[in-house]
C-alpha cells in the first residue's frame, strides 16, 4: 500500500519519471501552500550551472505575526537560515534540505529513486548525501514563503512528527555516519555526525545532568547557590539568549521588530514546548502522518 508521507509521494512520483526517462536537468520541491519568489528558478539554475547538485533555498515565513506559535517558527527558521545554512555553506560544510524550497539534480535520483523511510525525509536524504561524502548547497536568493501553524495543537503534532523522524534518522544512520567519518575523514562527514548525535543524545545527557544536580543538592553534596548557578547556566543560554539572538537576526535581515515583540518574548515558551515534545517522544512515538491545515490566503505582494 502507498505510504502517507511526503517521502513516499516523492518516491512514487520520481520513480514514474525515471521509468519514463524524463528529460529533466533538475526538479524543485515545494509545499502546496508555498508562495515562491519569481526569481527562485533562475537563482537555483545558477547553482545548478555552478555544479551544485542538491541546494536548499531560503525558507521564509508567510505569516510570522499570526500568533506566538507562528512567530516561534519564524524566528527558528530565520536563525537556521543565517546561523546554520549560510554559516556552514560559507565554511565549506554541508547544509541540510529543509522540507520545502529545495532543488535536486535529476541525475542524483536516477540510479535508485528517492529512497527515504522516516518521517523526516528531508533530513534523511541530506544524511544519505553526507554519508556519501557529498555537500548540500545553499541559495540565499532562492526564496520560498511557507505558512506555519497558528495553533498550539497542530504545532505540537507537527513538531512531534519531526522529533520522531529525527530519532528514526539517528537510529538508522548514526552507524553509517560514523563509518563515513572513519573512511572519508572529512569535515563534512564529521559535521554530519555531530549534527545527528548533538540533538536527542545531548538532550538526554542534559536531562541526566539536571537530575544529577538535583540529587546532589538533595544529598547535601551541593549548596543551594551552586544548584541555582548550575541551573542558570542551562536556562539562560537555552531560553533567554535566543530572544536576543532572534532580535539580532531581525536587525541583520532588516525585518521590522515591533510586530514581532510578542513572538520574541514568547520564544522561550516555544523552545520549552519543543523540549517537552522531545521528552515525550523518548517514550511515546506517534508515527502517523497528519495533515496540517493551511488557511491563510496571502498574495506574493503581501510578503515582499
Amino acid at each position: 500500500m502507498f505510504g502517507k508521507t511526503k517521502g513516499h509521494a516523492l518516491q512514487w512520483f520520481l520513480s514514474k519519471k525515471i521509468e519514463e526517462n524524463a528529460d529533466y536537468d533538475a526538479f524543485c520541491v515545494f509545499d502546496a501552500d508555498n508562495i515562491v519568489d519569481k526569481n527562485f528558478i533562475k537563482n537555483m539554475n545558477k547553482k545548478l550551472c555552478q555544479g551544485e547538485e542538491v541546494v536548499q533555498g531560503y525558507r521564509d515565513i508567510k505569516n510570522p505575526t499570526d500568533s506566538w506559535i507562528a512567530s516561534g517558527y519564524a524566528i527558528f527558521y530565520w536563525m537556521m537560515n543565517r546561523f546554520y545554512h549560510l554559516a556552514r555553506y560559507n565554511l565549506g560544510l554541508s547544509t541540510l534540505i529543509n522540507g520545502t524550497g529545495f532543488m535536486v539534480k535529476f541525475d542524483v535520483v536516477k540510479p535508485n529513486g528517492w529512497q527515504t523511510y522516516t518521517l523526516t525525509e528531508d533530513i534523511e536524504f541530506s544524511l544519505q548525501r553526507i554519508i556519501a561524502g557529498k555537500k548540500l548547497g545553499w541559495a540565499t536568493d532562492a526564496i520560498v514563503y511557507d505558512e506555519q501553524p497558528v495553533g498550539f495543537k497542530q504545532s505540537w503534532s507537527q513538531r512531534s512528527r519531526w522529533t520522531v523522524g529525527h530519532i528514526q534518522c539517528m537510529e538508522r544512520y548514526t552507524k553509517d555516519l560514523g563509518k563515513s567519518v572513519k573512511d572519508k575523514k572529512t569535515l563534512v562527514t564529521i559535521d554530519g555526525l555531530l549534527y545527528i548525535v548533538g540533538s536527542i543524545p545531548m538532550f538526554v545527557i542534559t536531562i541526566l545532568l539536571l537530575v544529577l544536580n538535583a540529587g546532589l543538592y538533595m544529598g547535601e553534596s551541593m549548596t543551594r547557590m551552586e544548584l541555582i548557578k548550575n541551573y542558570l547556566m542551562y536556562i539562560i543560554p537555552t531560553f533567554i539568549l535566543p530572544i536576543f539572538t532572534g532580535t539580532i537576526i531581525m536587525i541583520l535581515d532588516k525585518r521590522p521588530i515591533k510586530p514581532m515583540i510578542k513572538g520574541l518574548l514568547c520564544y522561550p515558551l516555544f523552545l520549552g514546548s519543543w523540549l517537552a515534545i522531545n521528552f515525550k517522544c523518548l517514550f511515546k512515538r506517534e508515527t502517523n502522518w497528519e495533515k496540517i491545515e493551511h488557511v491563510r490566503d496571502i498574495k506574493i505582494n503581501e510578503v515582499i
